[in-house]
């Protein structure tokens, strides 16, 4: 078997190519920080119980994933990557330009993005267009003339919400939580203001633009792909809010809690209902060409759409995971042991 396998890697990557076989016998999964607890919990049950080697999961991020993941074929590149958000054609452009042409998506539920603070300090209770104002590089002034946010205070932003000064901790541009967020929460804000609305239909990258852009001002803080190092410095200052995935509050609910957005608390049934409107869906993407070369991979999305992990009483919905329901799971567990290519 093994020489089958060595000879697998020689015909998929080239007969010159350095990367033998012998070099990895595990998994290698990089990818967003939010889904990266479920493909660890995924990759120790996996470890424990085969006859495989444990993956190596490792957080870089959605954006930082996908372009580790498309730069090639071969041992020394990522056979999987998690992501908090879908693939960009873009992405799928620079794989196949890298010979990455036969790439399964595979989704594996839903999360919810919260702001959240210490559980020390007032909840607080948003709408996205507080969010909006809060946290936008430009806002509409009293004319609706777009200007340089001047919004220090969340009583600034809105009259009902605290007399602090707006400091939130949030992923990087790299990270798919922080794709989601701008274009759930921000953009949801921004959408209430009819004569930004409007631009869209005349200039959609001017729209995009003023929506998506975070100011830059010291109010929002670049604070890595670590979301746990953010719930750590919620509970340290109280005056601070953070952006993560709906997993890490409901692991840390004893330091954290999570503020109601358009009268909508972050549960686990309002996620999985669709009623909570900042919540996305989360994938992984698997590199087809290394399958049957690098172990184990299909047994991995095997355990991973087992219903003992994704499904509504498995050991990831313990973890924060809001399942799909049952007609996607077996839709997406279907597609994703058939190997089926992912089509633009």
């Amino acid at each position: 078997m093994r020489k089958l396998l060595l000879a697998a890697a020689i015909v998929a990557f080239g007969a010159g190519s350095a990367f033998a076989a012998d070099n990895r016998s595990q998994i290698r999964i990089v990818g967003s920080s939010t889904v990266f607890p479920f493909s660890t919990a995924v990759a120790e049950e996996f470890g424990q119980t085969t006859n495989f080697k444990t993956p190596v999961v490792e957080s870089t991020g959605s954006g930082g994933g996908l372009k580790l993941f498309c730069t090639g074929i071969g041992l020394n590149h990522p056979d999987i990557t998690n992501a908090s958000r879908r693939i960009k054609g873009s992405e799928v452009d620079n794989c196949a330009k890298n010979g990455v042409t036969s790439i399964t998506e595979v989704k594996v539920g839903f999360d919810g993005i919260v702001l959240a603070n210490s559980t020390k300090a007032k909840r607080f209770e948003l709408t996205r267009k507080a969010i909006f104002l809060a946290l936008a590089k430009d806002v509409p002034d009293a004319s609706g003339k777009l200007v340089a946010n001047p919004n220090k205070t969340w009583k600034d932003v809105d009259p009902s919400l605290p007399n602090q000064n707006i400091e939130v901790l949030g992923p990087p541009p790299t990270s798919g939580t922080r794709d989601a967020f701008v274009e759930l929460a921000m953009e949801g804000g921004c959408k209430k203001f009819p004569d930004i609305k409007a631009i869209k239909k005349k200039d959609k990258k001017k729209y995009k633009a003023i929506c998506h852009s975070i100011r830059e001002d010291g109010a929002f803080i670049d604070a890595g792909e670590n979301d746990n190092l953010i719930v750590q410095k919620l509970e340290s200052n109280p005056a601070a809010l953070g952006v993560f995935g709906f997993s890490f509050l409901d692991q840390n609910r004893d330091k954290v809690q999570g503020s109601i957005v358009d009268k909508v608390e972050p549960t686990f049934d309002n996620i999985s209902s669709g009623k909570y409107p900042v919540s996305r869906s989360l994938y992984f993407y698997v590199k087809n060409a290394h399958v049957g070369v690098v172990p184990g991979i299909k047994e991995y999305i095997n355990a991973f759409t087992s219903e003992t992990a994704w499904g509504p009483f498995g050991y990831l919905a313990d973890r924060g995971l809001i399942p799909l329901p049952v007609a996607q799971r077996d839709m997406w567990r279907k597609s994703s042991m058939s190997l089926t290519p992912y089509k633009k």
